[in-house]
């Protein structure tokens, strides 16, 4: 019986270490545990939503594919009524603000090295990744997938402090770059044009942020060696 797991979902689950224990927060339709187990990649599933009508499908589901004996549910806002005995976490399809609010609310405790974080963001990625790394935080790897007409971006983050990123790299990571995705062009070309038009807005209202995004976009063009340069 096949998975419907999406596309951005499986990218998710690839950062998944063998023998991992996950904790799936806005677990939804319960598919990404379903899948972790079923491929042998998670040893167990700590399933969690905010809503109990997502989390009656997941248990639903998985009765359905026979996996429900290694798995958990619990009706929680975050992260803030869940079992701490996992090691990685996986947020995905959610905006930036949703995501600072649940990993704020845990901070206590969730930053600690042993943890990882494994996010899709649906907005604001270059806030979410600046205040991950004002948080301490770091991303360790970064990925890409599409789902239809859109692109998104899979991070993996760790608790390390000291490290800085620039404003342009909030925008396309080192890590994005070292990944070398094959849709990296396309999606550089977005978050380009992306900032293109915000500096149009910005001179338009005669902003005084004019001047920093110009700098975004001087660093973003930089960059088009190495997004461009190793392709045929």
């Amino acid at each position: 019986m096949k998975i419907p797991l999406s596309t951005r979902l499986e990218a998710c689950c690839r950062f998944v270490n063998k023998g991992d224990r996950v904790a799936d927060i806005g677990c939804d339709h319960g598919y990404l545990g379903i899948y972790l187990l079923k491929n042998g990649i998670a040893s167990s599933m700590i399933e969690a939503d905010i809503n109990e009508g997502p989390l009656d499908a997941a248990r639903r589901n998985a009765v359905k594919f026979a996996v429900k004996d290694k798995m958990t549910f619990h009706l929680s806002d975050g992260l803030q009524k869940i079992p701490r005995d996992f090691d990685c976490m996986v947020c995905a399809g959610m905006g930036a603000d949703t995501m600072m609010s649940i990993i704020h609310h845990a901070s206590d405790w969730l930053k600690d090295p042993r943890y990882r974080l494994i996010l899709q963001c649906q907005s604001k990625r270059p806030e979410l990744r600046q205040w991950l790394y004002d948080e301490g935080f770091r991303i360790n790897r970064e990925t890409l997938a599409k789902d239809g007409k859109f692109v998104y971006s899979i991070m993996e983050v760790i608790f390390d402090p000291g490290h800085a990123i620039s404003p342009a790299e909030t925008y396309i990571t080192k890590q994005l770059i070292e990944d070398n995705h094959p849709l990296l062009p396309e999606y550089y070309e977005r978050v380009k044009s992306g900032v293109e038009l915000t500096i149009f807005g910005l001179k338009k209202a005669n902003s005084d942020q004019l001047s920093i995004y110009e700098s975004i976009l001087r660093d973003l063009t930089a960059m088009e060696e190495q997004i461009y340069g190793n392709r045929s």
